[in-house]
C-alpha cells in the first residue's frame, strides 16, 4: 500500500556507532516510504512521468510531517541516473546511484540547502541570483532547499522574484514552511503548492508498530495509541516520543512499551479515574469531585491535562451520539461509557458540557494556580448539572412536559413529581383557560393603548388615545407622544379638550395641540388646561396594565417554579408582550 512501507532491514548507524535517533534512522529515502501523502505523491509522480515539472515547489504543513524529506526526494528524483547510470526522472530514485548516495548523505554539490532563519538577508539571496547562472557540475539539475522560507526578509524575498519567476532550465527551487501566511502572494504565485497533510492517529500506530518491529521493541498497543494521539499528526514528535518511551521501557528492565509507563511519561490522566471523575460531574456531586481532582494531581497528573481528559469523553460523547461509529483509538472501556452516556444524554446536554469543559480550559491554561481554577470550574460545571436544558425548559413552560436534566424527573427542582414516580413527566396538560391565568402559548390582552381605529368616531365620542393616535398618523409624532406622556383628561366635549395643570404641560403646549387636532382633523378644536385633577396618561394606564399583566404571569405556577430554580432569572418582554419565558442572564 502507498505510504505505508519502509525499509526491510533497518538503517545502519552513523559512523563510529554513534546512536542516531529514530526520526532521522527512519526518514523516508523514497516516495514510498512517505505516510499520508499520497496526493502529493500521485501528483509529483505524474508530473514526472508527462515532463511537466514546474520550476519551483512549496511544501507547507505542521511540523514533522515531511516538507523537507519531500524536498530531498524531489530532488533525488529529478536528479538519479539509475544503477546502470541511463535512467532519467523517476518517482522511484534508485537510491544507489552516486546522485542518490550523494544527497541522502547531504554532501552533493549541486543541492544546496540553506536555513532561511539564519540566512534571512538580501546578501544571501544574492549569492543565490549570482550562481544560478551557472550549470550544474555533475547533476541533471541545480536545486536550492530553502527551509523555513517564510523566515527571509522583505527585501530578500523581493530581491529573489525575479529569478524565481525565470530561473534558467536547469534550476529548480523547492521550499518549505511551516507558517505559509508569512509568506509574499508574490512569492506563492510562482510556486506549485503543496499541503501536506497532518498524519491520522491510525497511520502514526501502522507506522510506529512497523518501527517497534525493526527495532526488535515489543510495545503494548494502548501505548502506542497514546504516542499516536500525543504526536498530534506530526511523524517526527511521535518518533521522538516512541524513543523517549523506548527508553523509559528499558529502565525498567522488561524492555517492553507499556501504556502505563507512556501514561506516567507524559502526563496524561488515567483513563478509569477520567471517566469516574467524569461521572461525578454528570451527577453533580461536589465533594466526590474535588476528592477525585485532587487524588489525580496528587499522582502527578496535571491540572490541563485532566481538563484535556474530560474534554476527549465530551467529544467522543458527541461523535457517539451522531452515530459517527467507534474510534479505534480509543480503549473497550472508554467506547462502553461514551455509548451508556451518549444515550442518556441529550445533544443540547452534551454541547453546554463541552463548553463548560472549553471554558474551564481557558481558565487553568492561565491562571497562577491551575489546580485552584480547575476546583473552581468543576464546581461550575456540577451547579449546571443540576439545571434544566432550555429545550425541555420551554417544552414544561409550553405544558408539554419532558424530562427535564439534573433530577431525572420532569419536574424543576422544587416542584412537585406527577403521579407515578420521580421519572414520570410533570404537568404534561396545559393548564386550564378556565383559570384566571394568562395562557402561557398566547399573547396576553392588548394594552390600554389599543390601536387606532380604520374610521374615525363622531365627534362626541373622541377617547385621549384616538386623539393622539391621529396626531401620530398625521405625522405630528412629537405632539402624539407628548399627549401620551403628559394628558392627564379632565374631560373631552364635541371640539374642546380639557387637561388637567398637574402635568408639565404649558399653555403654549395647549395650543400646539389646538392647531394640530384642527389641522388633522379638519375641525375646529380647542385645548384648556384646568386646575382640576385629571386621569392618569396614557403611559401611566399602559404600565400599569403592564405591571398587572406581569403580576398574572408571574403567579402562574410553571412560572413561579422557573424563578424559584433561577433566582435571578427575570422576565423578558418580547414584541411589547412577555411571552412567560423566564431566562437567567448569567447562565
Amino acid at each position: 500500500m502507498l505510504g505505508m512501507d519502509l525499509p526491510a532491514v533497518a538503517p545502519v548507524a552513523t559512523a563510529g556507532g554513534a546512536y542516531r535517533v529514530l526520526a532521522r534512522k527512519y526518514r523516508p529515502q523514497k516516495f514510498s516510504e512517505l505516510i499520508g501523502q499520497d496526493a502529493m505523491v500521485q501528483t509529483l509522480a505524474n508530473a514526472i512521468r508527462r515532463d511537466r515539472l514546474a520550476h519551483a515547489f512549496l511544501m507547507t504543513g505542521v511540523r514533522g510531517v515531511g516538507k523537507t524529506s519531500t524536498a530531498r526526494l524531489i530532488a533525488k528524483g529529478l536528479n538519479c541516473i539509475g544503477a546502470d547510470g541511463q535512467g532519467g526522472p523517476t518517482i522511484d530514485p534508485c537510491g544507489q546511484c552516486d546522485p542518490c548516495v550523494a544527497i541522502a548523505e547531504g554532501r552533493h554539490i549541486d543541492v544546496i540547502e540553506m536555513d532561511a532563519a539564519s540566512h534571512t538577508g538580501v546578501d544571501d539571496v544574492r549569492e543565490i541570483i549570482e550562481a544560478v547562472r551557472y550549470a550544474a557540475v555533475s547533476a541533471r539539475y541545480k536545486i536550492y532547499i530553502i527551509d523555513e522560507v517564510h523566515m527571509l526578509s522583505k527585501n530578500a524575498f523581493n530581491a529573489l522574484l525575479k529569478t524565481l519567476e525565470e530561473p534558467p532550465a536547469h534550476v529548480k527551487f523547492l521550499f518549505a514552511t511551516t507558517e505559509v501566511n508569512k509568506v509574499p502572494v508574490t512569492v506563492l504565485s510562482r510556486c506549485q503548492r503543496f499541503d501536506l497533510r497532518r498524519i491520522t492517529p491510525d497511520l502514526l500506530f501502522s507506522h510506529f508498530s512497523r518501527i517497534c518491529g525493526l527495532e526488535g521493541v515489543e510495545a503494548e498497543d494502548g501505548a502506542l495509541w497514546m504516542i499516536a494521539r500525543a504526536a498530534e499528526g506530526s511523524v517526527r514528535d511521535g518518533l521522538s516520543i516512541l524513543d523517549q518511551a523506548i527508553a523509559h521501557a528499558d529502565l525498567d528492565g522488561e524492555g517492553v512499551v507499556a501504556a502505563a509507563q507512556v501514561q506516567d511519561m507524559l502526563g496524561l490522566s488515567d483513563g478509569g479515574a477520567t471517566r469516574e471523575l467524569f461521572g461525578l460531574l454528570l451527577e453533580g456531586k461536589s465533594g466526590p469531585v474535588i476528592d477525585a481532582v485532587r487524588d489525580q494531581h496528587e499522582r502527578g497528573v496535571e491540572p490541563l491535562s485532566i481538563v484535556r481528559g474530560l474534554m476527549a469523553l465530551a467529544h467522543g460523547i458527541a461523535l457517539t451520539r451522531v452515530a459517527r461509529g467507534e474510534d479505534p483509538a480509543e480503549t473497550p472501556e472508554n467506547r462502553e461509557a461514551m455509548g451508556r452516556w451518549a444515550q442518556a444524554m441529550g445533544m443540547a446536554r452534551i454541547q453546554r458540557l463541552w463548553q463548560l469543559l472549553l471554558k474551564a480550559h481557558e481558565e487553568v491554561a492561565r491562571a497562577g494556580d491551575p489546580l485552584e481554577a480547575l476546583e473552581m470550574a468543576l464546581l461550575r460545571i456540577v451547579h449546571a448539572s443540576t439545571l434544566p436544558d432550555p429545550d425541555e425548559l420551554a417544552r414544561l413552560l409550553a405544558g408539554q412536559g419532558g424530562v427535564m436534566a439534573g433530577n431525572g424527573s420532569g419536574t424543576a427542582p422544587g416542584m412537585p413529581t406527577a403521579p407515578g414516580g420521580a421519572g414520570a413527566a410533570a404537568m404534561t396538560t396545559p393548564p386550564s383557560r378556565q383559570d384566571n391565568v394568562v395562557p402561557l402559548d398566547q399573547p396576553r390582552a392588548a394594552s390600554a393603548v389599543s390601536p387606532v381605529p380604520d374610521m374615525r368616531p363622531d365627534p362626541g365620542n373622541w377617547t385621549l388615545e384616538g386623539l393622539a393616535g391621529e396626531l401620530s398618523n398625521s405625522g405630528q409624532l412629537m405632539l402624539g407622544s407628548l399627549l401620551r406622556r403628559e394628558g392627564r383628561v379632565v374631560s373631552i366635549t364635541p371640539g374642546v379638550l380639557t387637561l388637567s395643570r398637574q402635568s408639565r404641560l404649558t399653555d403654549g403646549d395647549a395650543a400646539d395641540f389646538a392647531r394640530a387636532l384642527t389641522a388633522t382633523l379638519q375641525s375646529p378644536w380647542v385645548v384648556e388646561l384646568s386646575d382640576a385633577d385629571g386621569a392618569p396618561t396614557l403611559a401611566e394606564q399602559a404600565a400599569a396594565s403592564n405591571a398587572a399583566a406581569e403580576e398574572e404571569l408571574r403567579a402562574h405556577p410553571l412560572v413561579a417554579a422557573v424563578i424559584r430554580t433561577f433566582p435571578d432569572a427575570e422576565l423578558i418582554r418580547r414584541g411589547g408582550e412577555e411571552r412567560g419565558i423566564a431566562r437567567d442572564a448569567r447562565s
